[in-house]
């Protein structure tokens, strides 16, 4: 008997992620465990953050803030940002167009995922915006889209950073995350 190969794993799509229990991510077929649950503080920045954003596009007529809501890619391929900033409509129960904004929370359990498959991903797709938020250092690492490649804009911590959203301007308090 030999080794489990990658084209020997399970091949999924949304219409059955859709009805599974629990919160996973779709990448390329393959069926990745968000689980544990986020703990306390994971949480407890990922909800500033949604604040921060609500508060400050509410002068923004075509973005809305978005929390822990899927991005449906591609048919085998689902992901669940923990914020987002959205700047199309969003006609149905998950996000269709690329966010332009990413706030990933790191956790242990998904932090090599974050840094590596999450972030070639959303540079392929055109993310204008990857942002690393680091809880057990208290800063957030940006990565602005360059040239079809993200270029890290810096580690913040109170500072304010100026997203530029082509329409809207999106000046974040990281201090106000970081209590």
């Amino acid at each position: 008997m030999g080794a489990l190969r990658f084209e020997d794993l399970p091949h999924y799509t949304y219409d059955e992620y859709k009805f599974w229990e629990g919160k996973w991510e779709l990448i390329d077929g393959i069926a990745y465990s968000m689980a544990p649950s986020p703990i306390f503080v994971h949480q407890n920045i990922s909800g500033d953050i949604h604040i921060e954003l609500n508060n400050i596009l509410k002068q923004c007529n075509k973005c809305m803030p978005v929390l822990a809501v899927d991005w449906k890619i591609e048919d085998d391929t689902v992901f669940c940002p923990d914020n987002a900033v959205v700047c199309n409509e969003i006609k149905t129960n998950f996000i269709e167009d690329v966010p332009k904004i990413i706030f990933e929370v790191l956790s242990p359990s998904t932090k090599k995922k974050d840094r590596t498959i999450k972030y070639n991903i959303f540079q392929e797709q055109g993310v204008k915006y990857y942002i690393l938020v680091e809880p057990k250092g208290n800063f957030a690492e940006v990565y602005k889209l360059i040239n079809g490649y993200y270029k890290l804009e810096g580690e913040f911590t109170d500072e304010i950073y100026s997203f530029d959203l082509d329409d809207c301007r999106v000046d974040f308090n990281f201090g106000s995350i970081f209590k």
